[in-house]
C-alpha cells in the first residue's frame, strides 16, 4: 500500500488525492448576491449536511492553488450572508459544469449557464429553478481555514426553507432517490449518477445484529464468503431455528445433498455459493438455512 505524508508533496498533488480518494461527493451549487444585488452561481463538492436540529449544511470555496485568490461566493457571503445551496441532478450537470468558469466580478452565471433564476422567500439571492432540491440560508459563520493557496473557508449555514419539486416525490409524499437523480463529484473529470448507481443496505438501527464474531467458525472462515456477506449474516438478531432450517434442506437442497452425499467438502462449498447468491440478492434468512443445514443432522 502506498503511504503519503501530505507535507512531503505539493498542495496540488494533495488536491488530487483528497479528491479522488474522497469520492463521490455531494455538490452544493451556491446561489449568491454581492452587495450591489449581483447574483452569483457556482459549484462546490466540499459540501455536506451535518444537523438537522437546527437544520445546517457546510460547503466551503476555497482559496484557489495557483494563485491564492478567493472566490466570488466567498467574498459575497462574507458581505451578504444569505446563500441558496441548489442540489444538482443530472439533468442539469452540464450546466452547473458551465457555471463552474471563473468568470469575471459581476458576470451573471444564471445568464451564462441558461439555468432560471426564481425569487427565493426568505433570502435574497435566487433559486435556481430547474434544481430538483433547493436551500434557502441564512449563514450563521464563516471560518477560514489558512491563508495559504487550497485552504478550505467553511461556510456554516442554517436552512431556513426548503423547496422539493413534486417530480422527485413518491405515492407518500417522500423523495424518491430514483427520480432525484442526483450528481457527486469524483476526481479529475469524472462525476457519478446516483440513479444508476443505487442499492439497499439493511441498517442495524431498530434492532441489535448478533455481529460476525457470533457466525459459526466454519462459515466467518468461509473461502467462498466475502466480508461483505458475512456483513449481512451479523446482521441478523438471532439465528433460524432448527426446525424451519431441516424444512429448507428437505425442500430446498434435496437434490444438491443427493448428488453429493459422499464428498463433503463439494457439499459445504456448493452451499456456500449458493448462500452467497441468495446474499446477493438479498436473502438472508434462506442464505443462513442454506448454511446451517451442512451441520444439521
Amino acid at each position: 500500500m502506498k503511504s503519503i505524508d501530505p507535507t512531503s508533496i505539493s498542495a496540488g498533488e494533495l488536491h488530487g488525492y483528497l479528491l479522488s480518494g474522497v469520492a463521490p461527493r455531494p455538490i452544493a451549487f451556491a446561489s449568491t448576491m454581492d452587495e450591489e444585488g449581483r447574483p452569483n452561481l457556482a459549484p462546490f463538492s466540499y459540501f455536506n449536511v451535518f444537523s438537522a436540529n437546527p437544520p445546517v449544511l457546510i460547503f466551503s470555496p476555497a482559496r484557489r492553488g495557483r494563485d491564492n485568490t478567493t472566490k466570488h461566493t466567498y467574498e459575497n457571503v462574507k458581505k451578504v450572508p444569505e446563500v441558496v445551496v441548489n442540489m444538482v441532478s443530472y439533468d442539469i450537470v452540464q450546466q452547473m459544469s458551465l457555471a463552474s468558469t471563473d468568470y469575471a466580478e459581476g458576470v451573471d452565471e444564471f445568464v451564462k449557464s441558461g439555468l432560471t433564476p426564481v425569487a427565493s422567500d426568505t433570502v435574497k439571492p435566487f433559486r435556481v429553478s430547474e434544481s430538483p432540491v433547493q436551500f434557502e440560508c441564512k449563514v450563521m459563520e464563516v471560518k477560514e481555514l489558512g491563508a495559504n493557496g487550497g485552504a478550505g473557508n467553511l461556510v456554516i449555514c442554517e436552512i431556513t426553507r426548503i423547496h422539493v419539486s413534486d417530480d422527485i416525490l413518491d405515492e407518500n409524499g417522500k423523495i424518491d432517490p430514483k427520480k432525484l437523480d442526483l450528481v457527486g463529484r469524483c476526481g479529475g473529470n469524472y462525476y457519478t449518477r446516483s440513479a444508476k448507481a443505487l442499492f439497499e443496505v439493511a441498517k442495524p438501527i431498530a434492532r441489535m445484529g448478533m455481529g460476525v464474531d457470533q457466525i459459526p467458525e466454519d462459515i466467518r472462515l468461509s473461502k467462498v464468503l466475502t466480508g461483505n456477506h458475512l456483513g449481512q449474516l451479523g446482521n441478523v438478531e438471532e439465528l433460524p431455528n432448527e426446525t424451519d432450517v431441516n424444512e429448507h434442506k428437505l425442500v430446498e437442497l434435496a437434490d444438491l445433498f443427493m448428488e453429493f452425499e459422499d464428498d463433503a467438502a463439494t457439499l459445504e462449498q456448493r452451499l456456500h455459493q449458493l448462500a452467497a447468491e441468495q446474499l446477493d440478492a438479498g436473502d438472508v434468512d434462506a442464505a443462513w438455512m442454506t448454511l446451517l443445514s451442512f451441520n444439521n443432522g
